[in-house]
């Protein structure tokens, strides 16, 4: 064992709540010394609960005290019908935190009155949702609790509830049983009821499943599911005959409620069944295939897509009766089995064992994104579909030049928010229509920067974001929902606002409180930094808003450099070429505001250039695109060369050959102005220097890891001045 200090760490005590749902059950206890009238078990409960203090509230002064799981007994004096004891529980959680609750106990001497005739006192039904469920309420005059003995063999033990308080009981099979249920009173006399009683097993699902994230169409191919942005080949037949005989049936099931129809296929008495395509499929390119499956049996299943080259791998499917079972089966499964996945063109389901039901939806192939684009979108550099940002009681620019340039924000132009002392200060806009929260829809996110010398007051450094039902006009707070994110000051950083994962919070001024993702009704989006209600001032600059689904994580390697001292390149290295990578800017305006840039001198070296190396290797499948700045003044250069710039990809293991299996690009540049150039070894004209024979698409290499920048090419002896700023590599 470790005797570290850190072994007995308590902290966890900090986080514990206090107790809640306090209730209690009462029962009448016959006693022959007590005369049998008025004797009460009380028997406490709650969550979190280490013990309780009872009042019985018939103003008995000494509380009884009653650990968890135990019961107390006291005896009380009749009341007239329709008065009650109020008996006052106090739950205690084990740092001593207390709630407190009360619950009304009625105590007549009379015995419990209440009509057999099922539904009129005594109400008894199948759980709607739950297979094999009962549910029963007793509601007796003079009652105080109830029994209800289910009938099920070898469980003999009653299940015991406050009287007009339901209580439930799900049996292991379905079947008709004999239900006993003995109502309680003060008094020593019970009243008995006994029903025959059919318990039912729910043979199909009640709801659909989980409905898919949002994803790209390149991202999904679908084969069957009627969710939006998951189309399939209507060509696709379900149902195909496969000489499987007489024992199957098939078909079409269908879930309907207020706002949406849901088609599943079915498949029952399942021995094999499947799917025959419209067209092959290629899905080499996909990285999983997921499947929701729904049984009431206790029953599994296979699964296998069939290759019309390479035949069918099965893969066995672990069920759960009674809820949708949902799968991500990695395709390297089938793949390692021998199994091609460019040219699927059947599916096959196998029952396991033969003869069982199952019910299946969302069928398709998927990969992680490969590319992103929000629904909605604004990076204040006139590229985005905000057409209209508006501000309330807060001054609000959507053209300013961004003050705070570097390796987090290379941005030239943000949004500038100015709260002057607003009391319920904001920037906001109203979308066309409304949004759609469900399907992983659901995030906002948006860079932010707030200088602490523009803050006044003591307000938590937070930034909120807030949706709003336009319609509702000057009462649409009444029911915003919002999420607010702390801050930090005098940074770039991203916030993100998820209304599906997020803890959210709701206005509910009219009463209500609905999961946004299940509204239908906001369109309205409001930013605010630094909260309402106060009058203190705060200046911010946002940049690069949008809204969609949750955004791919970036991949390593991620070399950016503002030279502002929070690059991720740590080693710049020059080769015959001048380097000083904390220049002041020479030429600061517009178009480049930043204070410090890399200076890049070429005095006359033959092969000139400024370079670095990272880890790990670069993968041009998942980011192709390399930007930078650049400024060459006409006053700096000799010679005639072409002036240009030149991105160049090697492999550093390589020593000094490294040069031999180079990649690079080419762009034009002009003199004495910034600008900005983009190197994309996807879609750009790339050269490949291919000295040892082979010429390689640079996508498909995985050895390259130095970057070399050659400012008007190489073999001369001219000169070069040059200015390099806000490097970046990206998707």
């Amino acid at each position: 064992m470790s005797c570290a200090e850190d072994d007995n760490d308590l902290s966890f005590i900090d986080k514990v709540e206090a107790p809640s749902e306090v209730s209690a059950v009462f029962k009448p206890t016959l006693d022959e010394d007590s005369g049998n009238l008025g004797l009460i078990s009380i028997t406490p409960n709650a969550i979190g609960a280490a013990s309780y203090n009872i009042n019985f509230g018939d103003g008995t002064e000494m509380l009884a005290e009653v650990i968890q799981g135990e019961s107390v007994v006291h005896q009380y004096a009749e009341l007239p019908e329709g008065e009650f004891y109020d008996v006052i529980i106090e739950a205690v959680g084990i740092t001593g935190l207390t709630t407190t609750g009360t619950e009304s106990l009625p105590v007549v001497y009379e015995a419990p009155e209440m009509s057999c005739v099922l539904n009129e006192n005594i109400e008894i039904s199948n759980d709607i949702a739950i297979s094999k469920e009962v549910d029963v309420t007793v509601t007796a005059k003079y009652g105080i609790s109830y029994e209800v003995y289910f009938g099920e063999p070898g469980k003999d033990e009653p299940k015991t509830a406050n009287n007009g308080e339901p209580l439930d009981y799900q049996y292991q099979e379905a079947g008709t049983y004999t239900i006993r249920v003995v109502a309680m009173s003060a008094s020593s006399q019970t009243t008995e009821c006994v029903f025959d009683f059919e318990v039912t097993a729910i043979l199909q699902p009640l709801a659909s499943a989980k409905a898919p994230p949002f994803r790209q169409t390149s991202d999904v191919i679908s084969v069957f599911s009627d969710k939006a942005n998951y189309e399939y080949n209507l060509a696709n037949d379900l149902f195909p005959y496969w000489d499987q005989g007489a024992n199957w049936n098939v078909g079409q099931f269908l879930i309907e409620n207020a706002t949406y129809t849901d088609t599943i296929v079915r498949y029952t008495g399942l021995t094999y069944q499947g799917v025959q395509l419209g067209a092959e499929i290629d899905a080499s390119e996909m990285e999983f295939l997921h499947l929701d499956i729904w049984t009431a049996d206790d029953n599994d299943a296979q699964v296998s897509p069939i290759s019309a080259s390479t035949g069918t791998n099965q893969y066995d499917l672990a069920l759960t009766a009674n809820e949708w079972t949902s799968f991500d089966i990695p395709l390297s499964y089938f793949i390692d089995g021998g199994m091609s996945m460019s040219d699927i063109a059947q599916f096959m389901f196998l029952g396991a064992p033969n003869g069982g039901a199952i019910f299946v939806d969302n069928i398709y192939f998927w990969r992680e994104a490969s590319s992103y684009t929000p629904l909605l979108f604004d990076d204040f550099e006139g590229n985005g579909n905000i057409t209209t940002w508006d501000g309330d009681q807060a001054g609000l620019n959507t053209d300013f030049v961004n003050p705070y340039v570097n390796a987090d924000n290379f941005s030239d132009t943000v949004l500038e928010y100015q709260d002057t002392g607003g009391q319920y200060a904001n920037v906001q806009f109203l979308r066309d229509s409304k949004f759609d929260l469900s399907a992983g829809k659901s995030v906002f996110s948006l860079k932010i920067y707030v200088p602490s010398s523009g803050i006044t007051g003591s307000q938590t450094n937070q930034v909120s974001l807030k949706l709003q039902n336009s319609e509702l006009g000057p009462n649409l707070w009444q029911t915003q929902t919002y999420i607010i994110k702390e801050i930090v000051l005098d940074e770039w950083q991203v916030v993100t606002f998820d209304f599906e994962n997020d803890n959210w919070i709701n206005q509910n001024n009219n009463g209500t409180d609905p999961d946004p993702v299940d509204r239908t009704d906001l369109d309205k989006v409001v930013i605010q930094v630094n909260g309402e209600n106060n009058n203190d001032n705060v200046i911010a600059y946002i940049d690069d808003f949008n809204y969609g689904t949750t955004q791919p994580a970036d991949s390593p390697p991620s070399p950016r450099d503002g030279f502002e001292g929070k690059g991720t390149i740590t080693t710049w290295v020059e080769d015959q070429a001048g380097l000083d990578t904390d220049f002041a800017n020479p030429f600061m305006d517009a178009n480049n505001n930043s204070p410090t840039v890399l200076e890049y001198q070429d005095t006359g070296g033959q092969y000139a250039n400024v370079q670095f190396t990272v880890t790990p290797k670069f993968d041009l499948m998942a980011k192709s695109k390399f930007t930078l700045k650049i400024y060459v003044p006409s006053s700096g250069i000799t010679g005639s060369q072409e002036n240009n710039i030149s991105l160049k990809l090697q492999n550093s293991e390589l020593g000094p050959n490294v040069w031999q299996t180079q990649t690079f690009i080419i762009k034009p540049i002009v003199l004495d102005a910034w600008q900005e150039i983009t190197f994309d070894f996807v879609n750009d004209d790339w050269i490949n220097q291919n000295n040892n024979g082979p010429d390689p698409d640079p996508i498909d290499r995985t050895d390259l890891d130095k970057v070399v920048i050659q400012v008007n090419g190489e073999n001369n002896n001219d000169n070069v001045i040059a200015y390099i700023d806000n490097f970046n590599y990206h998707k």
